[in-house]
């Protein structure tokens, strides 16, 4: 009885070590994407790439708390995820059109180099910045 229940929770604990292992890395990239960092940290993600004035980044700082608290809004309706997904990436994409907007001829190439750098959210290529998955 004593062996089998030592088996178990062997089984157990190595599963959790695992779980917390994958899990740990995903959590320090942003969990679910940029979604989930500050837009102060954000921000100053985006100034490391492109070097923004004190006036972009009040302004984008602005842009970012107000989509968060959009985005917020958005994963509270209670819609499931594949009706939420489209309307998430639409306006990922139009905030970056602002933030685009908000910058110098010599911060855009930058700013779309930072972009490209991000990885995919949501794995597998149907992240929030991603095509599709495939049907």
């Amino acid at each position: 009885m004593n062996k089998t229940i030592l088996k178990y929770a062997g089984r157990i604990g190595a599963v959790a070590i695992c779980s917390a292992a994958l899990t740990m890395p995903m959590m320090a990239q942003g969990g679910g994407g940029m979604g989930r960092m500050t837009p102060e940290a954000r921000v100053d993600a985006i100034d490391k790439a492109v070097t923004l004035t004190a006036d972009q980044k009040t302004k984008i700082t602005t842009l970012l708390t107000d989509d968060q608290k959009k985005m917020a809004d958005l994963r509270n309706s209670g819609d499931d995820m594949q009706t939420l997904m489209p309307k998430m990436q639409a306006m990922r994409t139009e905030e970056n059109d602002k933030i685009k907007a908000m910058l110098t001829d010599e911060q855009k190439p930058k700013y779309d180099a930072y972009l490209a750098a991000q990885p995919r959210r949501g794995g597998g290529g149907g992240g929030m910045g991603g095509p599709p998955p495939a049907q």
